[in-house]
């Protein structure tokens, strides 16, 4: 039986993940929400309810797996990249953990895990693969060749999908997180209501930059004009944007199966819960001919299921790191 206790702190949640055998037996995700007081993230907080939450996470996912710390054969953690902050709990709490059972540890990249991902639950994805990984923090295109093999081949030069959607509702004024409430709007709207700027992007590199200030530039000058612009439009609003970001998102994908004569497509992040995403996924698989993977929606936004099943392969390999590894806020890929 080999037992992987896996952390994820990157960002704003703490979670805990048991892996058995290669199968997510618990997946434990204690939210903050602390910061909807304050429109975002707020860096020294998060750390402070990590603290608060880590050790209640970790008594939690092992009475949902079934198992007892002295059954634990390693333990996971994500090393980076993320909120310096928020990875040095979950780093520290992992290396006393480890060091207190003499287990091995498995240093993670958060973003390696959200692709990684896609083995928890079948289907699987074959190799190579295109992954299309979305976040708040993160817009690329992996050409994933292995578990352990990955390239990018396109990635975000600014401004993250992510961001887009998050700072498109802090100007429509909807509470933060505001990502999941512009899906909710732009369910009930039109979303070729208006149109906004798309970035001429060469290569598969993305930008939303631009895309952002449009916006907020469209709405000014709406407003000026009818102070009541965004309680009269707002579903149609959110759906001409969140229709604009999937179609940029979706051209470059597009071109990248095309380039690497790959159908084999998987997208991953947090904006991969995105319900108009996952939509216009599924059509173009029909259209296209593409064999689609989208993982379940709790493997999708910052979870350590995802860092016990990237901990899970690296066991296999022996991978392991020491006692003085540290957290990276920008770890490269």
């Amino acid at each position: 039986m080999s037992v992987i206790l896996a952390i994820e702190s990157s960002c704003d949640d703490t979670s805990v993940a048991i892996c058995n055998n290669g199968k997510i037996t618990a997946n434990v995700i204690a939210n903050q929400t602390i910061h909807q007081n304050y429109g975002g993230v707020i860096p020294e907080l998060a750390s402070r309810v990590h603290q608060q939450n880590i050790v209640p996470a970790v008594q939690q996912a092992l009475i949902d797996a079934k198992v007892t710390k002295q059954d634990v054969k390693a333990v996971a953690f994500t090393r980076g990249p993320g909120l310096l902050g928020s990875l040095l709990v979950g780093v520290s709490f992992a290396k006393s953990f480890a060091l207190a059972l003499n287990v091995p540890l498995i240093s993670v990249n958060h973003m390696h895990a959200h692709i990684l991902a896609h083995f928890i639950d079948d289907p699987k994805p074959n190799f190579p693969f295109l992954c299309l990984t979305v976040s708040g923090g993160h817009t690329q295109i992996v050409l994933v060749k292995d578990y352990f093999d990955m390239e990018i081949v396109g990635e975000t030069l600014d401004d993250a999908a992510g961001e887009a959607f998050d700072k498109t509702a802090k100007i429509l004024q909807l509470p933060y997180p505001g990502g999941p409430l512009i899906d909710k709007h732009a369910q009930l709207g039109n979303p070729h209501a208006f149109k906004f700027a798309v970035p001429q992007i060469p290569d598969l590199n993305f930008s939303f930059s631009g895309f952002k200030t449009s916006i907020l530039y469209f709405i000014r000058k709406q407003e000026k004009e009818n102070p009541n612009f965004i309680a009269e439009n707002l579903n149609d609003i959110c759906a001409s944007v969140q229709y604009s970001i999937i179609q940029i998102l979706m051209n470059k994908l597009k071109k990248a199966a095309q380039q690497y004569d790959i159908n084999e497509i998987a997208i991953a992040g947090g904006v991969s819960a995105n319900s108009g995403l996952r939509n216009t996924l599924q059509q173009l698989a029909v259209e296209l001919g593409w064999k689609v993977y989208i993982p379940a929606f709790q493997y999708c936004t910052d979870n350590a299921g995802m860092i016990a099943i990237a901990g899970y392969h690296k066991y296999l390999k022996n991978d392991f790191v020491g006692q003085e590894v540290s957290p990276m806020a920008r770890m490269e890929f």
